[in-house]
């Protein structure tokens, strides 16, 4: 039950529901508490949740919808929000991409822009960037290959990046780069 806490949040990103990410937890543990001979001691029990969590949330969404999101985001260039914000010259600051772009933005901010994104890559990056798992883990959760997951990482990264520069340039905090 320790676990519960993360979970739910977790559950919350994924389902962007209260009700829903309850939904989502209580029917994780419970099949969590049907499979525990399954459960091998020694290993981690976290991931092993998480794996739970999202084969839970993966079921419930592909039922909903029978076509998988499409997402063009192959055009977004490397490092595209921190080039926005300060520029080419930006990194002789001293100062990281994520320091930079984070002094400019909320956590509300923030959080939109990553819901924003499509399922598989909100999933990929929030078991990351968020719960801190490996690529083999995030890859036995989602059960996928590694490279799948390293793929959706980098291309869910590039997309929130473009999501807070476009945020960025709607409220004014960047300003409109010439072509």
């Amino acid at each position: 039950m320790g676990f519960m806490p993360s979970l739910y949040t977790a559950a919350l990103r994924m389902t962007r529901n209260r009700a829903d990410a309850e939904d989502l937890v209580q029917e994780t543990y419970l099949r969590a508490y049907r499979a525990y001979e399954s459960f091998t001691e020694g290993t981690n029990l976290k991931a092993w949740l998480y794996k739970i969590l999202t084969n839970t949330f993966i079921n419930q969404y592909r039922s909903r919808r029978r076509r998988p999101e499409e997402a063009e985001v192959e055009d977004v260039e490397d490092l595209y929000l921190y080039h926005r914000l300060v520029g080419r010259d930006g990194a002789a600051a001293g100062r990281s991409a994520e320091e930079v772009a984070l002094d400019r933005f909320t956590d509300d901010e923030v959080k939109a822009a990553l819901e924003s994104l499509p399922e598989s890559f909100r999933m990929t990056v929030l078991l990351a960037d968020v719960e801190g798992f490996s690529y083999r883990e995030i890859a036995d959760i989602m059960d996928v290959p590694i490279g799948t997951v390293m793929s959706r990482l980098h291309r869910g990264r590039r997309a929130l990046q473009k999501a807070l520069a476009d945020f960025g340039l709607s409220r004014g905090l960047v300003a409109a780069q010439p072509r």
